[in-house]
């Protein structure tokens, strides 16, 4: 008798919490989640060090600089985001990074003064604000934290100075493991 007790209390169980919806908080709260990984630069990116063209990594003489650049690899450039700069700490006019800019300008995609990082960082930004903000009126919104792919720390801040006028509220993390970062205040009445 215990047994046919037994199967009885777990067709009960069963049939009870069978019944019963798991309700997903997280997908009923209204949170929207953005990955900035979809933001980075699409093009390749190439630096122009401006380093080989120097006389003993110290000066640039203009009649040398002039002869190297037409016979330089500039094909290397096409359809890259070009960070130009120099390596060496080097006496370096300003109409030397023009002129290799003017050979830059029909191949790469932009260019940019400063090194990769800072281009990559520039391009992430650039990207971000591009973003509608008004896709996030009014919601709470999630900035993925975690991901295969490294984000500069520059696009979270550049992504809460975008959406902060028009969001509810802003996080980091996951939607199930959140850092509060703003939530707008309730007006007063």
């Amino acid at each position: 008798m215990s047994g046919a007790i037994g199967v009885s209390l777990s067709l009960y169980l069963y049939a009870h919490y069978k019944m019963e919806t798991i309700v997903n908080k997280v997908a009923e709260s209204g949170i929207v989640t953005l990955d900035l990984a979809p933001y980075l630069p699409v093009n390749a990116t190439a630096v122009f060090d401006l380093k080989p063209f120097l006389f003993r990594e110290m000066i640039l003489k203009e009649k040398d600089y002039r002869a190297a650049l037409p016979l330089h690899d500039w094909e290397q450039y096409r359809n890259k985001h070009v960070a130009m700069h120099c390596s060496v700490d080097a006496i370096t006019p300003v109409w030397a990074y023009m002129l290799a800019a003017s050979y830059l300008e029909p191949l790469a995609a932009s260019v940019y003064f400063g090194t990769k990082e800072e281009l990559e960082k520039s391009l992430i930004i650039s990207n971000i604000k591009a973003i509608d903000k008004e896709e996030y009126a009014d919601k709470r919104v999630v900035i993925k934290g975690c991901g295969d792919t490294p984000i500069p720390e520059a696009a979270y801040v550049a992504i809460t100075f975008h959406l902060r006028p028009v969001v509810k509220s802003i996080m980091y993390g996951e939607p199930c493991s959140t850092v509060p970062v703003y939530k707008k205040s309730m007006p007063k009445v």
